[in-house]
């Protein structure tokens, strides 16, 4: 009965995923990886738990995963924690203040360039949340391209660079920071590269998301708040909501 007891025990641990026994890397249709230390499909999506105690994943469709593959890296260079959602919320929020971008356009930044994955690589060698170049990250100043204030503050700063350059096109700045000012200075405008394009697109789409859902919750909650000013207060709180980013449009940054 002992032996029978320790063979279910060893088929039952056998049984886990093996993602939850070590750190495995998610490798995605775009090229890049996210490393996790479990997973969990639920329907279509794939929840990647990228912390030992589950406090914080990423979600992503299950169809954009190609195959999942053992870490052999090294220990995260860093060698911080992750850091949580909230702690990172906190950071962008107040780092997109700094250089006077809406929060929201560097949180579509970092969902397409890492999924909000402070470890992620790059097959080409893009490092962390914004995906820096080493060279990128080295001009920037930033020593640890792991580390996610760092990483967010580089990139941050160099995306409010290329929107500057050119006068504020955010659709010429997100090509740039995708395929390089030099590729958009030589087709002058967004190089005909399918990458590129699908990048812009993907964040123009997420972006302009989360300002729809914007004017949806203002609409909700503007009456209820309305109601209880008086009217002179009342016609004071009233204003517009935010704009949604077209192809040839040009943010107030």
């Amino acid at each position: 009965m002992r032996l029978a007891h320790t063979l279910f025990v060893a088929l039952a641990v056998l049984a886990f995923p093996l993602g939850s026994l070590a750190a495995d890397l998610a490798i995605l249709n775009n090229g890049f990886s996210i490393r996790h230390e479990r997973r969990e499909v639920m329907g279509q999506v794939t929840r990647l738990y990228v912390d030992a105690k589950g406090d914080s994943y990423v979600d992503v469709p299950t169809a954009q995963i190609e195959r999942f593959e053992k870490d052999l890296s090294a220990a995260y260079a860093g060698g911080n924690a992750p850091t949580s959602p909230a702690n990172l919320s906190g950071m962008i929020d107040g780092i997109s203040s700094n250089y006077h971008l809406d929060p929201d356009l560097v949180n579509s930044v970092i969902h397409a360039e890492s999924g909000f994955n402070s470890r992620a690589v790059s097959p080409k060698g893009a490092q962390g949340l914004m995906q820096l170049m080493p060279q990128t990250a080295s001009r920037l100043g930033v020593e640890n391209a792991f580390d996610p204030a760092a990483n967010l503050e580089g990139g941050t700063r160099y995306l409010r660079a290329l929107l500057e350059r050119y006068n504020f096109d955010l659709i010429k700045a997100l090509a740039a920071y995708n395929a390089g000012p030099q590729r958009v200075e030589q087709y002058r405008g967004v190089p005909p590269y399918s990458e590129t394009r699908a990048y812009v697109a993907r964040i123009v789409r997420d972006f302009n998301r989360k300002k729809l859902a914007e004017r949806k919750t203002a609409k909700r909650v503007a009456p209820q708040a309305s109601a209880a000013l008086n009217p002179a207060k009342r016609a004071a709180a009233t204003g517009s909501a935010p704009d949604l980013i077209r192809a040839s449009s040009k943010p107030n940054y």
